[in-house]
């Protein structure tokens, strides 16, 4: 019986988690790709491209982040936590929290990333055109697409190499950020739950 009442409180849970990042993944989307889309039709070819460029670097190193803590295990920061660090106590929550961690990094940010960088190379595409009277932007557009694509796989590749290799190191300065945060500024990136609590 108490086997059913888990699972039942696990899918509630799993369904509210679903909204939640379903709505704020719009409410970023909308935001981002207007500020993405004013910025760069404000702005010269060499600076549309250096912002392309952060876009893309946005994307990998969120990348990192959710890959680093779905591989990341929780004993290397038992001890530091039980010594009231708390990075690792942070480090501890984000581990257990892996699979939402994940959703938001990977899927979340990454795909924004993904949508707003090849809004932003369309743009790119438009100015070239204009700039240079280019009469057909077939092969224009093909390379600037092809050059984003092989950015984003490519960094993604090496981004994943060095997340499985490092992923403690890689959770703990994150753990640190969002520490940080939450004790200066009172801003909970990630709410703390019950099993943590043995560490306080």
């Amino acid at each position: 019986m108490k086997k059913k009442d888990d699972d039942g409180v696990l899918r509630s849970h799993n369904n509210k988690w679903v909204l939640v990042i379903t709505f704020w993944t719009f409410v970023m989307a909308v935001i981002f790709s207007i500020i993405t889309e004013n910025l760069m039709n404000n702005i010269d070819i060499l600076a549309a491209f250096i912002i392309l460029m952060f876009i893309i670097f946005v994307g990998i190193f969120f990348d990192i982040i959710g890959i680093a803590v779905t591989s990341a295990e929780e004993r290397p920061f038992h001890a530091m936590a039980a010594n009231k660090i708390g990075e690792a106590k942070y480090a501890v929550r984000l581990v257990r929290n892996a699979g939402q961690v994940s959703n938001f990094c990977n899927d979340v940010i990454g795909d924004i990333s993904g949508i707003i960088s090849g809004g932003a190379g369309t743009t790119i595409i438009y100015k070239l055109i204009e700039r240079y009277d280019i009469k057909s932007g077939t092969i224009l557009s093909i390379f600037v697409t092809a050059l984003i694509a092989s950015l984003t796989v490519g960094g993604k590749a090496l981004g994943k190499e060095i997340a499985i290799k490092n992923s403690e190191q890689i959770i703990f300065h994150f753990a640190k950020v969002l520490n940080f945060l939450e004790e200066k500024f009172k801003i909970t990136v990630l709410s703390d739950n019950k099993s943590n609590k043995k560490y306080n």
